[in-house]
Formats: C-alpha cells, structure tokens, sequence
C-alpha cells in the first residue's frame, strides 16, 4: 500500500470518527444497555443492583396500560397508511400532469408541512384545537357548530385530531416519493396505450398503478415504521390523554423512564417495555421488508 493511499485512508477515517463515536454512544450503547437494564429494578441512579429477572417483562405483559398504549400505537399508524397513502398518491398525479398550472407552487405548499419540527407543530395544534381555539372559532363562524367542540378533552376526538395532524405533517413527503415514483415511469408505454385509444383512467388503472407497485410498498413501510414510532407529536400535542385516549407506547416508556409518578423512574421498567414494543416493530418490519425485497425491487415495465 503506497504512502499516498495510506494518508488518504487516514484522512478517511478520520471524517468517519465523530460519526462513529456519536453511533456507539447514543445508539449502540443505549439499545445494548436496555436488554441488561431491563433484567433490574433501576431507577436510573448509580450502576443497577437490584436484580429481578423477568419480572420486569412480566408486569408489562400484564399492564392494561400498556395494551392500551399498545393498541393506540396501530390504531395510528394504520390509519395513517390507509389515509395518506392512497391520497398522496392523487395528489401527485395531479401535481405531475404538465396541464397544472402553478406545480411548483402547488409543490411547495404540500412540502411545507416536512420543515417543521413535531414537537413545534404539536404545540401549535394544541392552541388550534384547544375549546377556545381558531378551529372552533372558525367553525362558529361559518355556521357549522353551534358551541365548542373539545377536542383535547373528549376520548375519540382527541384521536381523531390526533391522527389528521399526522396525515398533515406526514403527506408532503409521501407525495414527494410518489411524484418520484410518477416520473421513472416510461413515457413509451403510454404513447403506445393511446395509439391503441387508451383514456386517462384506462392509463391509470392498466399501467400507471400496476408499474407503481414497488413504490407503493416501499412507501407503506417508510409510513408504518415512522407512526409506529410517533412521540414528540403525541407528547406535545395532547400528552396521551385525556385519560390515556391517545397515549402510544413510545410515550409510554418515555414516563417511566423519565418522569415521575408517585417515586423514582423505573428505568429497567421501561427498557423491559422498550424491548417488547421493539420486538414487535421488528416483526413488522421484518414482514414489510419481505415484501419489499420481494416486490421493491422490480424494474419498472418487467
């Protein structure tokens, strides 16, 4: 290996060590460490001592609190596939066709959403739904309510608003991996299907969603993954209530871990609850990631 290649491999890893170091000390050691903190009663306090094995485990397993956070988590996530998948995918066809005028700023208003932060948007919705918010105001105003709807305080709306800010935040960018996905296309293959008197809708159902199949998983497992692991949004916008209506499971470890609730944290508590939600996420994502690998990697026109 000649000197000039050695000093470049140098300056290579070099580059590579902050990024390394950042790696094993808040995301290697912090997964490494919850599967042997998960075995103790550790409040989070000195080097854990108080060895209780499975316990840990055992009491999530039989926390109602859990499987409701547990429950909340899916509900979530699945409606916001179902919700914003298939309407991202109508907008960017929309966005796509050289007939619109004004794309790019059509665009830039659905992209918006994407630069701002969960927790700042979760603070501001809070505001905008609250009983003397603008969207009650709003619709005092146009006639459509006759008094406060509450929003935060009632168990089902507090969901429901809680899942349309996550399809708000979370639709710009799905629209941008559609419109990604749009633009890969063969434009051959429609030129070829209207010389054969093809229309719009016989193109669309016939070869633009058929050859959209790879994306369309691939976007259903970025979707999944990201709402499974909502907790800035849930935190700062109705903190899992009201009475635990909206709570998810990332929340939930977060207040054992965290906060504290009559005593200490329980810190191998919640790296035993971690472990059991991430097990599960992994299960997910291990059956999406078949289909991926399965699917997503289909040349388009094969």
């Amino acid at each position: 290996m000649s000197t000039h290649l050695r000093k470049q491999m140098f300056w290579c890893y070099l580059f590579i060590l902050p990024q390394l170091l950042m790696f094993l000390l808040f995301t290697l050691w912090p997964i490494v460490a919850s599967y042997y903190f998960a075995f103790f009663n550790w409040n989070g306090i000195g080097w854990p001592k108080d060895f209780v094995g499975w316990a840990n485990f055992k009491e999530t397993l039989f926390d109602p609190y859990f499987w409701n956070a547990f429950k909340h988590s899916f509900i979530y996530a699945v409606a916001l596939v179902v919700i914003v998948v298939p309407t991202a995918l109508i907008v960017a066809i929309l966005l796509n066709s050289p007939r619109l005028k004004g794309g790019v700023f059509f665009r830039t208003m659905v992209f918006m959403p994407i630069v701002l932060t969960m927790s700042i948007i979760g603070i501001v919705m809070s505001n905008i739904f609250s009983t003397q918010g603008f969207l009650n105001k709003m619709l005092l105003t146009l006639g459509l309510i006759h008094q406060p709807v509450t929003w935060l305080t009632n168990g089902k709306l507090a969901m429901i608003a809680l899942i349309a800010v996550g399809v708000w935040k979370g639709f710009g960018i799905k629209v941008i991996y559609w419109l990604a996905g749009l633009q890969t296309l063969p434009s051959e293959v429609y030129e070829a299907a209207r010389i054969d008197g093809a229309n719009r809708w016989q193109e669309l159902r016939y070869i633009t969603i058929p050859l959209l199949i790879p994306f369309f998983i691939i976007i259903v497992f970025f979707q999944t993954i990201w709402a499974l692991n909502v907790f800035d949004l849930v935190k700062t916008f109705t903190n899992g209530g009201p009475f635990f209506a909206t709570d998810v499971v990332p929340l939930y470890i977060y207040r054992y871990a965290f906060e504290i609730q009559g005593g200490l944290p329980r810190m191998g508590f919640a790296s035993a609850a971690g472990i059991i939600y991430g097990m599960a996420t992994m299960i997910v994502s291990a059956v999406l990631g078949t289909l991926v690998r399965k699917y997503g990697g289909q040349k388009i026109g094969h």
